[in-house]
């Protein structure tokens, strides 16, 4: 297997060194190709690191900054300002072509704008998009995208959004599709429904001989494996995900409520478990976090700022899989062929 290096942000998200550095060590024990740059206060990165005493040094490497991106900051006060911080140095490795990729659970405006600033867009792509895989009824996964790269989209970035997403859900590894399906998420599934924009996206979209369009969905279709790829702005794909987070934390605590209101539940519980297992594995958030960032030149994953170990450590993991199936050279190969197509 190819070594890879890794640029860790260890001090992005709510909690820092003590959920990314258990999670950069978990990857270690598993993956023996796998390398760490890990960028932050050097002190708080060590005193995490020498409590497992077993780690591999030598696929290990801190890289001491000085400054640390916080969840307040405006993105472009970070983008001036905190050059030196934990979160533009991972990008600047990336860029440098001493790691192949970037895992941050920081501040998202300021990593889409550091991103967009450091790495540049891949010709052809005017914006980024964040894009993360939902459950399926069936057991599948689906793309959505945009997650709130751009709050606001008009119908060039939609039709852009669905040829990344297209190209990321036909190379991952699991369940490779020669021609993913492409939806556009709207009010209802006839074509008289949506606003203009997303009329015309669709347009767009139906016209690309490169995607495989199937029409219209709606929110509650996103997880009934009506489309391998769900495409809408950043606005609509946000709140979507937030309340998709919501009902998944409402049903596993209403489980847990529910198991240990009475004898007689805590007795069937027992029989139930296995079930109950694996009904929140399927719903568990942890196991989807990590949202990537389409359309920039280079491999960058963005972790929930509130991510536990098991969250962080399947961010990471994602990162692994795009390095792997080379998201960013194959969208930037699709993309050339749409110009040529216009040329």
């Amino acid at each position: 297997m190819t070594n890879l290096t890794l640029a860790l942000d260890a001090m992005g998200g709510d909690h820092g060194p003590p959920i990314t550095i258990p999670a950069a060590l978990a990857i270690l024990s598993k993956y023996h190709n796998i390398n760490f740059i890990i960028c932050g206060d050097s002190q708080a990165i060590n005193s995490q690191l020498n409590q497992s005493p077993y780690f591999e040094h030598d696929r290990v490497s801190v890289y001491h900054c000085e400054q640390t991106v916080e969840m307040g900051d405006k993105p472009s006060f970070a983008l001036r300002q905190k050059t030196k911080s934990s979160m533009r140095k991972c990008l600047d490795l990336v860029k440098e072509g001493k790691a192949q990729a970037c895992i941050s659970a920081g501040n998202t405006g300021a990593l889409l704008a550091m991103a967009y600033y450091v790495l540049g867009m891949i010709p052809g792509i005017s914006r980024p998009a964040l894009v993360t895989v939902m459950p399926s009824l069936t057991g599948n996964r689906t793309y959505l995208l945009d997650l709130g790269a751009n709050i606001d989209a008009d119908e060039i970035s939609l039709h852009q959004f669905a040829l990344m997403g297209s190209v990321l859900a036909a190379e991952k590894a699991e369940q490779i599709k020669a021609e993913p399906r492409v939806a556009l998420l709207n009010v209802g599934e006839e074509e008289i429904k949506g606003s203009d924009k997303i009329k015309r996206a669709a347009k767009l979209i139906s016209e690309d001989q490169q995607i495989n369009y199937v029409g219209y969905v709606e929110g509650n279709d996103i997880f009934s494996d009506k489309a391998d790829v769900v495409v809408c702005d950043g606005f609509v794909g946000n709140v979507s995900l937030k309340a998709c987070e919501g009902i998944a934390k409402l049903v596993a605590q209403s489980i847990k409520q529910a198991v240990g209101k009475s004898w007689v539940t805590r007795i069937l519980s027992v029989f139930l478990l296995p079930i109950l297992k694996k009904m929140y594995k399927q719903i568990n958030p942890d196991q989807y976090n990590g949202a990537s960032l389409l359309g920039v030149r280079g491999v960058v994953i963005k972790s929930h700022g509130n991510a536990s170990i098991d969250g962080f450590r399947y961010a990471i993991k994602e990162a692994i899989n795009e390095i792997e199936h080379q998201v960013p050279q194959r969208i930037e190969h699709q993309m050339e062929n749409a110009l040529n197509d216009r040329a």
